[in-house]
């Protein structure tokens, strides 16, 4: 059996799934990320096993490159959604998500990896900073609707733009854990004002800056040139991924963050013509980009999964740590960041629980273990793929009746619609 024309085959269904799924599964309690899990664990079963399993602790660069594509596109397609335009009072439960829960998430999940499952210090930091941010590729069931949609309530607004927002804002966290990996093996050299002024500081500032004035400059290029030479009028959605690749290189070459970049660029996008329809033709290539990849990474994962060697390293402080970290770090840290926000006790217990965990956690560990050496990896490594399955499990099961519950208390009118990758 030649190998290229199972892998072309299983391709081609796995295209075909990632267009009828969501249609199938649009009034039920299931998520396309967890039929892509199950579909990848029960293709182990099949002949078709050689070819769709790939463990991430075998294949590092792999994942990580994979990975990144993933959240990149993602990353467009939560700018590119938002209506709402950048201010201080429109995005505070932004602010406080990002500069509030997520830091706490952080401590809390290191303090864990160091107390439960004995990681040193930044083994656990690596784990906090990993797993603290929601991923903007699995956690389209709650995010906002397409541009223009309407679709963007507050509970959905500030679920999408932390999203796109904490992939950049973890990046610091994930330095600060290579760095001190790197000072103890160097015999505990000095690093925190590097760390500071170049992770921090340098990094932020020069991936938020390229996203806006590359955002703005394309934004200008794409819809105030004269109309017989207006690029909207190409109608061409795959220019989003050309922006997104554009914006990512360019931060990444001036040693900045990326994935900040990116997010940046479609919110500045967005800034200089909100109404157009183009923005619709951009978002739709890039969810169905991010949804063709997701599937693939997933079914992989479930795959994986299925083969046993991930869940090997599988023990009790394991499992509890992922429980804590899904039902009680999250949703605590969250409600701390958001007490006082003018939004009623049912919406921000949506916001704090949905925290999903995906394909950036994938990313973040892969991307890190290649930087540094860090003691007990198979531990990170299956810790990680634990809450990310539970997660996956836990609300795309819940997601559904959630926020219908939500739509309904708060008197909307009937949005849901299964947008899932």
């Amino acid at each position: 059996m030649d190998p290229y024309l199972v892998l072309l085959a299983v391709f081609g269904a796995v295209v075909l799934l990632t267009a009828w799924l969501p249609l199938i599964l649009k009034e039920l309690p299931l998520s396309l990320p967890m039929v892509c899990v199950g579909i990848g664990a029960l293709l182990v079963l099949s002949p078709f096993s050689p070819t769709v399993g790939m463990n991430p602790l075998e294949n590092r660069y792999l994942t990580e490159r994979l990975t990144e594509f993933a959240v990149l596109v993602s990353l467009m397609g939560a700018g590119l959604k938002l209506d709402r335009p950048v201010s201080w009072r429109g995005w505070e439960s932004t602010w406080r998500l990002i500069g509030i829960a997520m830091p706490l998430t952080i401590v809390g999940i290191a303090l864990l990896g160091w107390a439960v499952l004995g990681l040193g210090i930044a083994a656990a930091l690596l784990l906090g900073a990993s797993l603290a941010p929601t991923d903007p590729v699995l956690a389209s069931d709650v995010q906002v609707g397409p541009p223009q949609s309407g679709d963007e309530d507050e509970v959905r607004f500030a679920l999408t733009s932390e999203a796109g927002l904490n992939d950049g804002a973890a990046f610091p966290f994930v330095y600060l854990a290579i760095a001190v990996a790197v000072s103890q093996a160097s015999g505990n050299q000095p690093f925190l004002t590097d760390w500071l002024l170049i992770d921090v500081l340098w990094k932020v500032a020069a991936g938020v800056a390229i996203g806006w004035v590359g955002g703005k400059a394309m934004g200008l290029l794409v819809f105030r040139l004269p109309h017989r030479t207006g690029l909207a009028e190409t109608r061409d959605g795959f220019v989003a991924l050309g922006i997104t690749c554009l914006a990512y290189s360019t931060a990444e070459l001036a040693n900045g963050y990326g994935f900040l970049a990116v997010f940046v660029s479609a919110v500045a996008l967005r800034s200089v013509e909100r109404r157009h329809t183009y923005h619709q033709s951009l978002h739709t290539f890039a969810e169905q980009i991010e949804r063709l990849v997701m599937m693939v990474l997933l079914v992989c994962f479930g795959a994986a999964i299925a083969e046993g060697s991930i869940f090997s390293a599988l023990s009790w402080p394991v499992v509890a740590v992922t429980a804590l970290v899904l039902l009680i770090v999250r949703p605590l840290s969250g409600w701390v960041s958001l007490a006082g926000y003018s939004a009623s006790s049912a919406e921000k217990a949506a916001i704090t629980f949905f925290g999903i965990r995906g394909l950036g956690s994938f990313y973040y560990v892969a991307y890190a273990l290649g930087q540094a050496e860090f003691e007990a990896p198979r531990i990170i490594w299956v810790t990680v793929c634990s809450v990310v399955l539970v997660s996956v499990v836990i609300h795309g099961v819940l997601v559904t009746p959630v926020m219908r519950h939500l739509d309904t208390r708060t008197g909307r009118r009937e949005v849901w619609r299964r947008e899932v990758r």
